[in-house]
């Protein structure tokens, strides 16, 4: 019998974040894919506060939220380590996870899917914290250092959801290119190209697709 369960959605970067960290410490696990527009009975008993996906099931106790579930992901299965063994470095990561879903990733969704009206002040938000992400990472391979911890897969979003989203959108205009941000793609080309994170992330044409069929409904 499998001890681990994921509740998660295929396009949820949150979902993915999930998987990529059970992928990377070998453990194996049933994945059980939910319908955010008729979620089940089953998410909805495991958390019943937020009523999102991912939700983890170990050996019975069910767990949400993504950055809380990966830490627990750690501290359960040792291989592998996705954050810092000193207690500085420790705070650090999980400073730069919340500043990602706390400041970034609002800004980034913000900037992508604004009115033409609105977007040049959203789009300058996000800007700024992606050169705030730039000048963490500098000359580091992963922003866990030679190996990918817990910030990189908190920032999944930025390395493969933003370019398709860009590229699904149609803009003329875009902002996340390799010009204004190079190190942020050459760490995005590094950590889609990994094994561990390859193999748990949805096709990108698949995205594009549903991307796009999002804006053309919106239009």
């Amino acid at each position: 019998m499998v001890e681990v369960k994921v509740f998660g959605v295929w396009a949820s970067p949150f979902s993915r974040r999930v998987e990529i960290a059970l992928n990377l410490k070998g453990v194996e696990y049933e994945y059980i894919e939910e319908d955010i527009a008729n979620k089940s009975p089953l998410l909805l008993q495991y958390n019943p506060v937020h009523k999102k996906v991912p939700v983890i099931l170990h050996k019975g106790k069910p767990l949400a939220e993504s950055a809380v579930i990966l830490e627990y992901i750690d501290e359960t299965w040792k291989s592998n380590p996705i954050l810092p063994q000193d207690p500085f470095g420790r705070a650090m990561a999980r400073f730069w996870v919340k500043f990602i879903d706390e400041k970034c990733n609002p800004a980034l969704w913000k900037a992508l899917w604004s009115e033409e009206n609105d977007r040049k002040e959203a789009v300058e938000e996000a800007c700024e914290h992606l050169k705030t992400l730039e000048n963490e990472l500098k000359d580091k391979k992963f922003f866990g250092g030679e190996n990918i911890g817990i910030v990189d897969i908190a920032a999944n979003f930025i390395g493969l959801w933003v370019g398709v989203i860009e590229e699904a959108s149609g803009y003329a205009v875009k902002f996340f290119t390799e010009e204004k941000f190079p190190i942020l793609h050459k760490w995005s080309n590094e950590f889609l190209n990994c094994d561990v994170v390859k193999e748990k992330l949805p096709a990108r044409e698949q995205l594009i697709a549903l991307f796009g069929a999002r804006f053309a409904a919106s239009s």
